[in-house]
């Protein structure tokens, strides 16, 4: 009995030191350097901060089953441009038959940001959000989903 017993809370503690890595994504962001110019696109730029022992996979992964890194913003009153997504690195993995694309460490994400000539306001705020599925080498996290909203001063 004490065997099990003990085997469960091994279990329960691998378990929960694994969620607790799942849950150290960081997402953090910003436009420009904090001000942007009506009628001028800006860079805002959102990074993606993994600890080390996990990886998310790439936005083209090159797996069917495997759920790409998706960043996705918006603004009222503000054009957001497409956003681009660096190269991840094939790696080889214990589950998998073939190697899997994937970000790890920090990875930035890139987008344009103009705001209007006739902009009403001194602030613009981008929401964004980024949808990602966290593993180690041997087992994945369910998909997550971390939004942010950035903001820089207009003039």
């Amino acid at each position: 009995m004490k065997k099990h017993l003990y085997r469960l809370v091994f279990f329960a503690v691998l378990i929960a030191g694994g969620s607790i890595a799942a849950l150290a994504q960081t997402v953090t962001g910003s436009i420009g350097n904090g001000t942007v110019t009506r009628g001028v696109a800006s860079r805002a730029t959102v990074t993606f901060s993994l600890p080390g022992g996990l990886h998310v996979n790439s936005n083209r992964p090159g797996s069917e089953y495997a759920i790409p890194t998706v960043v996705r913003a918006s603004a009222k009153g503000v054009k957001v441009g497409a956003v681009t997504y660096p190269r991840g690195k094939n790696q080889k993995f214990e589950f998998s038959e073939n190697s899997i694309n994937v970000y790890d460490g920090r990875t930035s994400f890139w987008f344009p940001v103009t705001v209007p000539a006739n902009f009403r306001g001194d602030t613009v705020r981008v929401n964004v959000s980024v949808r990602y599925q966290a593993c180690t080498n041997e087992v994945c996290y369910p998909p997550k989903t971390k939004a942010l909203t950035l903001t820089a001063k207009v003039r």
